[in-house]
């Protein structure tokens, strides 16, 4: 069983075998439901691209309690320079790191520097993709293709990502069986209804709506059967 905790934004905590951060906008953010002191273990840090409200504190994680930093490569330098442990990786490529595989695809976004991007991970026989900031793309239908999601994160903010509609194609095109909505209502240009947006979806899949701090125990047929 894996536990997904939405804090707020597009920061999530995924917690199994390992425990994984991505995005840790912890610090300035009004949505998060945490602090840094709440933050005693992590395994891994993922970074979806190198915007302030994406890449936070993701360093000082990463030095607070030794977690390896996994992102675009440019980013995994700078961690690197600081003296964290880095694995850089781009699209299309797999990084495996104590048995967890991290596999990059492709987001439509802009960064400071580096290339902006999703993540799907593989733990414990579960599948989570995190879409990152991204417009909707048709590569999405490849992530359906290749993986099988059983949980999406999907941006439903709109201005700066997906907006409803393109976020409930976006569940089409990713075959996803579960989806929770993220990146809204943290700041007035991305509030949005996730009523609204679970509504559009109707049949297509269960869509979670949290809470920042709530979280979602996700079973899998590939979960179960594996035991």
């Amino acid at each position: 069983m894996i536990k997904v905790t939405w804090l707020g934004h597009s920061a999530v905590k995924i917690e199994g075998s390992k425990t994984i951060y991505i995005d840790p906008f912890i610090m300035g953010n009004p949505a998060c439901s945490c602090t840094l002191d709440d933050i005693k273990k992590a395994d891994m840090v993922f970074v979806t691209h190198y915007h302030d409200d994406h890449v936070g504190d993701a360093f000082f994680i990463c030095q607070k309690t030794g977690a390896t930093l996994i992102a675009i490569h440019e980013i995994a330098v700078e961690a690197t320079e600081l003296g964290i442990t880095a694995e850089g990786m781009n699209i299309g490529g797999t990084v495996t790191v104590e048995n967890v595989k991290f596999n990059m695809v492709s987001a439509l976004h802009s960064a400071k520097k580096g290339t902006p991007a999703g993540i799907v991970i593989e733990i414990d026989g579960s599948c989570i993709y995190h879409a990152g900031d991204t417009g909707l793309t048709y590569d999405m239908k490849l992530v359906g293709e290749f993986f099988k999601p059983d949980l999406s994160l999907l941006p439903i903010g709109d201005r700066f990502t997906m907006g409803i509609a393109s976020a409930a194609k976006a569940v089409e095109y990713t075959q996803t069986r579960r989806v929770v909505p993220i990146h809204y209502n943290t700041f007035e240009p991305v509030n949005a209804d996730p009523q609204a947006f679970k509504d559009k979806v109707g049949s297509l899949a269960e869509v979670i709506i949290l809470k920042p701090g709530e979280s979602y125990e996700l079973k899998t047929d590939k979960a179960v059967s594996s035991n």
